[in-house]
């Protein structure tokens, strides 16, 4: 018979067990991420890892402009910054050729982080976590989820330490998260499918240093099946390989045409700098490497979850996803999720209408197909061995690359650092409006400066956006009491004019096109344009009657 659960209180600085609003499972990126939304608007949270410690390996590698938006509401991205690197370019080899590439100037004007930042998962999680620490959250380790059942109210949980100390603990939380990765217990025990496959291909990831390559650089080894990477870190060593595993005779890209694959080698299999550098070798690196701190041999999968909720339990970042590291698209898309439902479980724990979180699957679902889709076909075309691939890989890409990544400074660098997601279909958008120019509703609202004022006044646009909850942008000549009736502690009412007036922020001319003139726009607590209009506030109140707790919405006036 196994020990009966107790319900004992948390630690310091969280609910007690049966009390807690959201039990977050998982310490990754994207479960830290989530418990610094909801700890940033008061919502009780527990977050706990069966991992004993954090990662100390750089595993994801780079942090998209968005993600460092998002990031920056919570007052991370300074320390973001400061401890990555900004300045990186990419050297593309394809034999004696090679190709530098600048990551740092991506031409994209409207926010404050046009760069691809190289920070590793390590890094990035140390942060959070100090930044939960200094809010009084902590990350229980070494506690793992053995089961969970729905009522109505709420879900009845059971966690236990990995290491058989101390009583089974029962906890009750109104919903439960699961950001506990592609392996998610949270997914197994809500009965959600993960549908998908995994590449036949074998792969190498490892930390380590290495000589015969420009220090600082991102660099690209193209050969004809295949492509070996170095990327430059700082910690928790210089360099991080990763590379498809050489095979049918020693050459990069997996089996010859209608030959069978070989057996694939287990997951985290026992991997030797012996093996790493013939990898390097056969790629024609010419890179000699030494000092490894962590090694493994991997397979890539590209699967998604059936559902992102299933009553109250919901998945985020790869409990719900997972595909190809092409594109830098993972972590980042795991903290976006947690961007997108932070707000929204806060807002329902105070009150809010349960179908809130209906919204967070139609949003976020198609956004991890495209990612699935767009990184499997990057993935296809950097290990096809087909003629014409191999020959554009090897040929073309180094001559083309810099043109490319000029011409495409539009839509599909937008796509690539995530600033081009939007919701202009979801049940949260307000369709239409009579403005022109300017964001659409569902649209991320664009950054841009605003003029110097007071020393505690914002200096840019998204920096007046910080607070938690909605905000209500009224730009133009608009009454001091417009809109006073509507201001709460979810909705943060602002004034901008072009010119000085009383009351107002002064939005510099690239700032006043990008709002798209006078008018209002409704931005949620996460950066997205709700709705926008004139100087009618009617779909205002109506959105924020439907959406608020009902202590406070907004009474409509009697016509």
């Amino acid at each position: 018979m196994g020990e009966a659960a107790r319900s004992v209180p948390g630690p310091a600085g969280t609910a007690p067990g049966p009390d807690v609003d959201v039990l977050v499972v998982g310490a990754g990126p994207t479960g830290l991420a989530l418990a610094a939304e909801l700890a940033a608007t008061g919502t009780r949270v527990r977050l706990v890892d069966r991992q004993l410690d954090r990662v100390h390996e750089s595993r994801a590698l780079g942090v998209q402009p968005r993600t460092v938006e998002v990031l920056a509401r919570l007052g991370l991205a300074e320390a973001l910054v400061a401890a990555g690197n900004r300045t990186v370019r990419l050297e593309l080899h394809a034999g004696a050729r090679v190709t530098r590439v600048p990551l740092f100037d991506l031409g994209l004007a409207d926010t404050a982080y046009p760069f691809l930042l190289f920070l590793s998962q390590a890094e990035t999680e140390r942060i959070l976590t100090a930044h939960l620490a200094a809010r009084g959250v902590t990350v229980e380790r070494g506690v793992e989820l053995t089961g969970l059942a729905q009522g109505a109210d709420g879900v009845t949980c059971r966690l236990r330490r990995v290491d058989g100390g101390g009583p089974v603990e029962q906890v009750r939380a109104r919903f439960v998260v699961g950001c506990d990765g592609a392996h998610s217990t949270v997914r197994r025990l809500a009965g959600i499918a993960f549908r998908g496959s995994a590449y036949p291909q074998d792969f190498l990831l490892a930390d380590l240093d290495a000589d015969g390559v420009t220090p600082g650089a991102a660099h690209m080894f193209l050969a004809p099946r295949g492509i070996f990477f170095l990327f430059p870190l700082a910690r928790p060593a210089p360099w991080r390989v990763i590379a498809m595993w050489p095979d049918d005779g020693g050459r990069p890209g997996g089996t010859r045409p209608g030959r069978r694959p070989r057996e694939p080698k287990p997951a985290g299999a026992a991997l030797t700098l012996a093996q790493v550098q013939a990898v390097a070798d056969a790629y024609g690196t010419g890179v000699r490497v030494h000092d490894p701190v962590w090694m493994t041999r991997f397979r890539l999968h590209n699967r998604g979850a059936a559902r992102y909720r299933a009553g109250r339990v919901l998945l985020a970042g790869d409990a719900a996803h997972i595909h190809s590291p092409a594109g830098a698209q993972g972590m980042n898309t795991g903290i976006q999720d947690a961007a997108n439902l932070g707000w929204k479980l806060a807002l329902v724990a105070a009150g809010a209408p349960a179908a809130l979180l209906d919204t967070y699957e139609r949003e976020r679902a198609p956004v991890g197909r495209r990612v699935r889709k767009m990184t499997d076909l990057a993935f296809a075309v950097a290990v096809s061995g087909h003629p014409v691939l191999r020959l554009l890989r090897r040929h073309l890409a180094p001559r083309l690359a810099p043109v490319v990544l000029r011409v495409a400074r539009g839509r599909p660098v937008r796509t690539i650092t995530e600033l081009a997601i939007a919701y202009r279909r979801s049940p949260l958008t307000v369709r239409g409006g009579a403005r022109r120019g300017g964001p659409r509703p569902g649209d991320r609202l664009p950054d841009g400066p605003l003029a110097p004022g007071d020393d505690a006044a914002p200096h840019t646009l998204h920096g007046l956006l910080t607070a938690p909850g909605f905000h209500l942008l009224l730009c133009g000549d608009w009454d001091a009491g417009a809109a006073a009736e509507l201001a709460g502690p979810h909705l943060t009412v602002h004034r901008l004019a072009p010119r000085p007036a009383p009351g107002t922020l002064i939005a510099p001319p690239v700032t006043w096109r990008r709002l798209g003139g006078a008018g209002h726009l409704l931005v949620r607590p996460d950066g997205y344009v709700a709705a926008r209009g004139g100087a009618d506030l009617a779909a205002v109140r109506a959105y924020l009657a439907a959406w608020l707790p009902a202590p406070d919405r907004p009474s409509t006036p009697a016509p």
